[in-house]
């Protein structure tokens, strides 16, 4: 049995697992990230990776962090949430573990995990979109991720949804991510609740009467308990998800379509109304094979399992 160790970086969090190669996590370490202090990341990393080492022997490391990673998996170009510019990780943590270590995108991983040992286990080719704070994306495409000529493809939050709409992080005007994303619900729920506030009883009844005090937990508990706001907010996005999986059907023509991130554990209230959009958007392909749209299984362990079998095929 090979053993390998995935590290999963974002903006709060350094969550390090070891890895079987069935997919299975065998043990667990975490550590805080100090998001403004390059040589603090790294430390938290190397303490993650030599805690785990205590207790089992690995062969490589796979790390996924949220930004742009360069087309060797070797330098991040760009964390939105973290210091690094040009950081040049593989090769930094390389020479501190003595192990072989591969660098990647947190989507990619998560959509590498849901692809050899979630959702899309059963297909060839599957997209994950992650739906959370913003969307990102990873491809899978005749059993290969998919990373671009730079190594940045399958930004999927970052399509068009709306000409001229909300300015996006990126710069542009009207990106997807402004439209379906955890953000974009929260923006929606309060602009409805300010609209219609006794519509949204349950929902300010939890943000105290303060509509500016909404939060994306508090949308999908009053969702789950009726309030009509909080439920239109969840279509609105779902309706915005759902035309983007169909754009993306209809470039790549996978098998799968994968929902995950943070949001997707607010279930069918974003599932339904995203697959009532993406077959209406697709209902001119009606007789023709569509991919199907599923719900990711792997949650918070997706990037460490994804990373960890990085590292060990690459």
């Amino acid at each position: 049995m090979s053993l390998a160790i995935g590290v999963d970086i974002g903006g709060t969090k350094v969550l390090g697992a070891v890895v079987d190669d069935e997919g299975k996590v065998l043990g667990e370490a975490r550590r805080e990230t100090p998001a403004d202090d390059v040589s603090g990341v790294h430390t938290r990393i190397i303490e993650v990776i030599t805690e785990l080492r205590e207790t089992h022997e690995v062969t490589s490391v796979g790390i996924g962090a949220a930004g742009w990673i360069d087309a060797a998996r070797s330098t991040v170009l760009f964390a939105p949430n973290l210091a690094w510019r040009n950081e040049p990780l593989r090769d930094r943590i390389a020479a501190d573990v003595d192990l072989p270590v591969v660098v990647e995108n947190d989507a990619n991983v998560a959509a590498w995990a849901e692809f050899r040992y979630g959702a899309a286990r059963d297909a060839d080719s599957a997209l994950l979109f992650t739906v959370g704070t913003g969307i990102g994306g990873g491809a899978v495409i005749d059993g290969r991720l998919l990373r671009g000529a730079h190594g940045v493809a399958a930004e999927f939050g970052h399509m068009l949804a709306v000409p001229d709409g909300h300015i996006c992080g990126c710069g542009r005007h009207g990106c997807i991510e402004q439209y379906a994303s955890g953000s974009a619900l929260v923006r929606f729920a309060r602009e409805l609740a300010a609209e219609s506030p006794d519509k949204a009883v349950a929902l300010l009844e939890l943000a105290g009467g303060d509509v500016a005090a909404i939060d994306g937990p508090m949308v999908t508990t009053a969702a789950q308990d009726g309030d009509p706001v909080s439920r239109e907010a969840f279509t609105r996005i779902g309706g915005y998800l759902g035309e983007g999986l169909a754009d993306m059907a209809q470039a790549f023509d996978p098998e799968t379509l994968v929902i995950g991130g943070g949001v997707i554990e607010a279930g069918d209230l974003l599932l339904d109304p995203a697959r009532a959009s993406y077959e209406k958007a697709l209902s001119a392909r009606s007789r023709l094979p569509v991919a199907d749209v599923r719900a990711a299984q792997l949650g918070v362990h997706a990037g460490v399992i994804g990373a960890a079998d990085l590292s060990r095929v690459s």
